[in-house]
Formats: structure tokens, C-alpha cells, sequence
């Protein structure tokens, strides 16, 4: 009697079993649900990485310093500004002070440090820590305020940089000295008068006179040096002491000379004692005599220690060069090694070379400058 029930077929060839309409609903289910779970989580992540965008957003869109905050940026300035201010006079005080010694033959004392720096030789500290407080308290203060303006106004405007440069102006008080603070101050106030030249011009809008020709600076520049000279022949009262004093220093003209010379040009008495006691004191055998109503001043009371007018305008020009070859090289070796200090690091030679090329260079026209004023102011 054949069973009710019959055995499954348990052939391998055979295909399995369809699977039900429910479990492929089920398995659909649970595949969007993941993929939801998933745009979620980035959605979300999306969100608070927008809102951490936001929060500094405010901040980064106004202030360029998005890594720290607008305090320690101020400081940051300021403590840099101070150091390489502080670092570029000390350095040039310094190296003046080892040209001095070298000059004296005392090559030795270059490696004792109490000549070099002592307190008595090197009066530059005070000096050197003023001028860091000026750069230092300007550079700070300016970022300072610059950072209060844009919070306070919530936009940045070219308004905000005159706001904040003019209170940080202030810093010019660390100068105890007035004749200095007058002194940078129209050397800002001549800057500020080139960038708005400089500006015009650059937009059509303004420009002088042959400044679109090939050598216009060097007419400007000709035409600017005409009028210091001037004033420091004729009206020398009008120039600061120590510029008057550099002139006096540079050219190898005595002062007795110059004031002759401006009584000469305005017709009025040469002071006869003064001159002849000057020419006296170079070389007691001259028997040059001065009119006290001249119309020329001679050349021997120029230069009385020699006799050729060549002579005296090579010898000033060798003078003058090595007078102020210290100098200009202390002004451009310092900052090129305090200001780029990684490039000096780098290539050491080729910063020094630099440097004495341009020092060279300088040096060369203030020799020309002197030679040729004597040349074409006195000879001529």
C-alpha cells in the first residue's frame, strides 16, 4: 500500500527552492535602512563640520591670522619687530665699533669683547631699545587695532588701517630725543607723499614733469640735491645739526671756507681774520691774501695743503670713501643678516659679496657726489 507521503527529491541537479516575495522585502528593507543610517551619519558630521566652519568664520573671514588669536598675533609682531630692531642697531654699533679698532691698528682688541661691547665704547643699548620699542610698539599696537576695528565695525575697510596706524603713530613717543622724532616724522611724511605720487601716477591721474622719461629720477633726484646744497651753503640754519654735520664731516671743506663763500655769493665782508687764521693753521708758508670785499674765494683757502686743484678732488673723493665705506656697509650687512637670517645661513659668501658690492656702490657715489660738487661749487 503506497505511502501518503512521498520522499523529497534529493537530486543535486535540481534547482533550489524559490525564495518568497516576503524575504526579498525583508532583505531590501534592511539595505536601504544601512544606506540611510549612512547618509545620516555624514549628513550629520557634514553639519558639524559646518558649524565649527561658522564659528570660525567670523573670525577668519575678517582677521587674517585664522590659526591663533588676535592677542597673540599682536604680541607675535611686537616681539619681532622689537628683536630685529633691537638686533639691526646693536649689530651696527657693533661692527662700527670693530671698524673703529681695526682702523687704530688694534686688530687684537676685535676678539676682546670688553672693548667691543663694553658700556663705556658701545652706547648704543638705550638707543637700540627705543628703536625696538618704536618698531615693536607700532607693528603690535597697529594689528592690535586693526583686529578691534574689524570686530567692532564687523567688515574690513582701508578705513581701519589709517584708524589703527594713526593711534599706533604714538610708539613714536618712545624717542626721548625731539630733533629725532621730527626727524622721522617728515622722513614718514615724504614716504607718504612717494606713495601718493607713486599711486597717481600708476592710475594716469598725476605726474610731474619728465618723470615718463628714461632718466627722470635721476633729474628729480639732481634737482632735490640742488636744494639741500643750497640751503646748506646759503641758509644752513634751515637744516637739521646733524645733517649740517654729516655734510661739514663728508666734505673735506673747513667751516671758516663755507662761510666764506656765503658772504662772497651775497656780497656782503668776508671775514678776513677768521680765514687767514685757517689757512694759517694748514700750512704756514701760504702767503695767499683775502680781500674782505672778494669776488672769488682763492683756491688755496680751500686747500691749502696742496697746491692742485685735481689733487685736492681726488684726495677728497679717497677721504670721503674711506670715511663712509664703514658705514654703509654696517647699514647693509646687518639687516641683511639679521632681517634674512636663513639666507645668510644658507649661502653665507654670497650675502657677504652682496653686501660689499652695494656698500661699494654707495660708497662710490657719495665720493663722486663730493668730487663733483667742489668741482662744479667752488671751481667753477
Amino acid at each position: 500500500m503506497p505511502s501518503s507521503f512521498s520522499k523529497p527529491d534529493l537530486d543535486p541537479s535540481s534547482s533550489p527552492p524559490p525564495i518568497s516575495p516576503l524575504s526579498q522585502d525583508s532583505s531590501e528593507a534592511e539595505r536601504r535602512l544601512r544606506e540611510a543610517e549612512e547618509r545620516l551619519r555624514d549628513a550629520m558630521a557634514e553639519l558639524q563640520r559646518r558649524q565649527r566652519s561658522a564659528a570660525r568664520g567670523s573670525h577668519a573671514e575678517l582677521c587674517d591670522h585664522a590659526d591663533v588669536s588676535c592677542v597673540a598675533n599682536a604680541i607675535g609682531n611686537l616681539c619681532q619687530s622689537f628683536l630685529l630692531s633691537y638686533g639691526v642697531r646693536v649689530g651696527i654699533g657693533i661692527l662700527l665699533r670693530a671698524f673703529k679698532l681695526a682702523r687704530g691698528q688694534s686688530y687684537s682688541s676685535l676678539l676682546d669683547l670688553k672693548q667691543l661691547v663694553s658700556e663705556k665704547d658701545l652706547i648704543v643699548r638705550e638707543e637700540a631699545c627705543r628703536i625696538g620699542l618704536l618698531f615693536g610698539g607700532f607693528t603690535g599696537s597697529y594689528h592690535a587695532l586693526r583686529c578691534c576695528l574689524r570686530k567692532w565695525r564687523k567688515k574690513e575697510t582701508p578705513l581701519n588701517s589709517v584708524l589703527a596706524g594713526s593711534v599706533a603713530g604714538l610708539s613714536i613717543l618712545a624717542l626721548d630725543d625731539s630733533n629725532q622724532r621730527r626727524t622721522l616724522a617728515l622722513y614718514l611724511l615724504a614716504r607718504l607723499g612717494q606713495a601718493a605720487y607713486n599711486s597717481a601716477k600708476s592710475k594716469n591721474k598725476f605726474h610731474l614733469w619728465g618723470s615718463h622719461w628714461r632718466h627722470g629720477d635721476s633729474l628729480l633726484f639732481s634737482l632735490a640735491c640742488a636744494q639741500v646744497m643750497y640751503s646748506f651753503i646759503m641758509r644752513p640754519e634751515t637744516l637739521p645739526k646733524s645733517y649740517r654735520e654729516f655734510i661739514q664731516k663728508t666734505g673735506p671743506v673747513a667751516r671758516p671756507v663755507y662761510q666764506a663763500v656765503r658772504e662772497c655769493c651775497r656780497g656782503g665782508p668776508i671775514d678776513v681774520a677768521s680765514l687767514s687764521a685757517y689757512i694759517s693753521s694748514k700750512n704756514e708758508a701760504s702767503d695767499v691774501k683775502v680781500e674782505e670785499f672778494a669776488s672769488i674765494i682763492p683756491c688755496a683757502a680751500i686747500h691749502p695743503n696742496t697746491n692742485s686743484c685735481l689733487a685736492q678732488n681726488a684726495n677728497a673723493m679717497s677721504a670721503t670713501f674711506k670715511k663712509t665705506f664703514p658705514l654703509y656697509f654696517s647699514l647693509t650687512f646687518v639687516p641683511y643678516v639679521v632681517l634674512h637670517l636663513q639666507k645668510f645661513m644658507a649661502s653665507p659668501y654670497r650675502t657677504s659679496w652682496l653686501a660689499i658690492r652695494d656698500s661699494v656702490r654707495s660708497t662710490s657715489f657719495l665720493s663722486a657726489f663730493v668730487g663733483i660738487f667742489q668741482v662744479a661749487g667752488f671751481y667753477i
